[in-house]
């Protein structure tokens, strides 16, 4: 049975009477597979980080590792040995598993602050002051803001957490008079290396990029494959070109987004929007191309192609000797998304279409086969990859939902579960997830390292934490994360989530899906959504459904079984009755609203 309107908000607790609508559903529902699935899985990974925690966490909440400076294992791959646990806590995980991510945080600041370099003159006064990096670049910066930058999701509340967003913002908004990384007038952030203390005017040096000397390859496990700190100098020897905007900056204004959407205020938003603009203006002059070098007068020249990380930037292996293509420039995609999130203008994403149009009309068949380039530099374009250009094509058709843009997102086994020809997908990726937990948690028992042997990036590929398919399944949302979540996609770190829906307990008063409730989104359109809400329990829970991780989305309407309620608002709520459960339809305009952090029920 379905009850719509005023008698359902009648039958509700007045804590759940949050939404504009509400909705109780009382036809029984076997328990389907996904949903055991989903709530074992919920339950594993808490248990497992757990775990991970008391190996790979000290008393202090500081990371066990040897802490060093470096763009490899620095304090940003510190930031990033809880990933995933604040998305985590935000779908439904337990409430131990935010305090343990709010700890970590803590304990990393003090660890970093107070660990120094002796050869690197940036962070002889400390790695982090004022909280943050004292400079690096934006890839790294990013990665490490993974973490932070989705704690909002379940705590928005959280006046420290308000402050220091607002503060690391205003590290780039050119509010903070003692740091001057962001010049309003050109808006431009003056250099590819900045942070809390400021930006990097001269160019840099491998050392920079490298750390203090110490037992690379010999003591310590190398991600990248160096077996001596020679080499590991020399990874970084064509690293210099930093001085001048970047589009990885662009990635600073999730900051913007975070602080704006946590009640900061509307300058975050404006200083974000501004920014974001001036790089349209750019890429639009640059026959659709986004630039990767600006100069320090505003202005980019015949050099667009230049910049560490840029278009041309092919440095050399030094275990191989080969040059290998490193234009992180896609990254600078989801600034853009963020741009959409903020206004609801989808021309943010068009920058990105013309950009792979432009690309793809370049053309040319070579050895018989048609290639598109990846690469620009002196002599042109080069890096030539078999096929259509498709980088970011996945990411440009999650936001459009256009069908001319379904070919170049390309074929992943969620989307074509999506498009009805997968249906084993929930259970398989599911099933996945939850091997790939046990997975971790062997690696993490089988670990030989010690503190003194380990590399700040050593446990990242050794935390339990596995969301994708929970953030796919439950929400409809992107999990981009590193390593590549798509093949059309470059590895992220500190992206905000992109999702359908979100959920909340309005009686546990945070934020996921109640205890033994379960979510499965069948289908995503551009104005309509098919979820389904199960109670795999033996009491009645009550869920608020929310459009998008931000409340960006309305939902106009909502139907069960032919029968249709109103919502005309960012969510609804509704009850399952013990063993019940209901697929639905929802009608929706997508980013219709400003986004905002604050729960259901602290809005107005």
């Amino acid at each position: 049975m379905l009850l719509g309107g005023a008698a359902a908000l009648a039958a509700l607790p007045a804590r759940a009477r949050t939404a504009p609508a509400a909705l109780v559903v009382s036809t029984p529902m076997a328990a389907p597979e996904w949903a055991v699935l989903q709530r074992r899985l919920l339950t594993a990974n808490a248990a497992a980080c757990e775990a991970f925690y008391a190996k790979y966490v000290d008393g202090r909440d500081q990371l066990k590792v040897f802490a060093r400076w470096g763009a490899n294992d620095g304090p940003d791959d510190a930031a990033e040995a809880t990933n995933d646990w604040a998305l985590l806590h935000a779908l439904g995980g337990s409430d131990r598993i935010l305090t343990l991510t709010q700890r970590f945080w803590e304990g990393h600041l003090r660890q970093y602050t107070a660990a120094r370099t002796v050869d690197v003159p940036i962070a002889r006064a400390g790695m982090y002051y004022r909280e943050f990096p004292v400079q690096m670049d934006w890839q790294h910066n990013a990665e490490g803001l993974t973490t932070f930058n989705s704690m909002g999701l379940s705590a928005p509340r959280d006046a420290k957490l308000l402050e220091r967003t607002r503060r690391y913002a205003d590290f780039y908004t050119g509010r903070d008079p003692t740091v001057k990384n962001y010049d309003p007038r050109l808006r431009i952030i003056r250099s590819l290396l900045n942070g809390s203390r400021g930006p990097k005017l001269t160019a840099a040096t491998a050392l920079d990029w490298a750390g203090d000397p110490f037992a690379a390859g010999e003591r310590f496990h190398m991600e990248h494959g160096e077996t001596t700190y020679a080499q590991t100098l020399a990874h970084y020897a064509d690293y210099g070109d930093v001085v001048g905007d970047n589009p990885l900056n662009l990635q600073a204004t999730t900051l913007g987004l975070n602080a704006y959407a946590l009640g900061g205020g509307d300058r975050y938003r404006a200083w974000a929007l501004d920014y974001l603009d001036a790089w349209v203006t750019r890429a639009a002059k640059n026959d659709d191309i986004v630039p990767s070098h600006v100069g320090l007068d505003g202005t980019v020249g015949k050099d667009w192609w230049t910049g560490t990380y840029g278009w041309g930037f092919s440095p050399k292996v030094p275990q191989t000797g080969k040059r290998e293509n490193r234009n992180r420039v896609p990254r600078s995609i989801t600034a853009f998304m963020n741009g959409t999130l903020l206004t609801g203008d989808r021309a943010y994403i068009d920058v990105w279409r013309r950009q792979s149009a432009r690309l793809n009309g370049l053309a040319r068949t070579i050895d018989g086969t048609l290639q598109t380039p990846t690469m620009h530099g002196a002599q042109g374009w080069y890096g030539w990859q078999p096929g259509a250009y498709r980088t970011n094509g996945f990411e440009i058709w999650y936001v459009t939902q256009d069908p001319a843009d379904r070919a170049a997102a390309g074929e992943t086994p969620w989307v074509s579960f999506l498009e009805g020809q997968n249906p084993d997908y929930p259970t398989t990726a599911l099933a996945a997830d939850l091997q790939h937990v046990a997975d971790r948690i062997a690696a993490a028992k089988a670990d030989p390292t010690t503190p003194e042997t380990r590399l700040a990036d050593w446990p990242i590929d050794i935390n339990p934490a596995s969301v994708k398919s929970l953030v796919q399944l439950m929400t409809g949302g992107l999990h981009i994360a590193r390593p590549p979540w798509s093949k059309t996609s470059p590895p992220q770190g500190g992206v905000p989530l992109h999702c359908r829906l979100r959920y909340f307990d309005p009686d546990r008063r945070r934020a996921g899906v109640p205890e033994d409730v379960a979510a499965l989104v069948h289908t995503l359109g551009d104005m309509t959504t098919e979820v389904t809400l199960v109670n795999l329990g033996r009491q009645a829970r009550t869920v608020v459904v929310q459009g998008g991780a931000y409340a960006e989305h309305r939902i106009e309407a909502v139907e069960v079984a032919g029968t249709s309620a109103t919502v005309g608002g960012a969510a609804f709520t509704i009850r399952l009755e013990p063993g019940c459960g209901a697929r639905m339809t929802l009608a929706m305009r997508r980013y219709a609203n400003r986004p905002t952090l604050a729960f259901p029920w602290d809005r107005a």
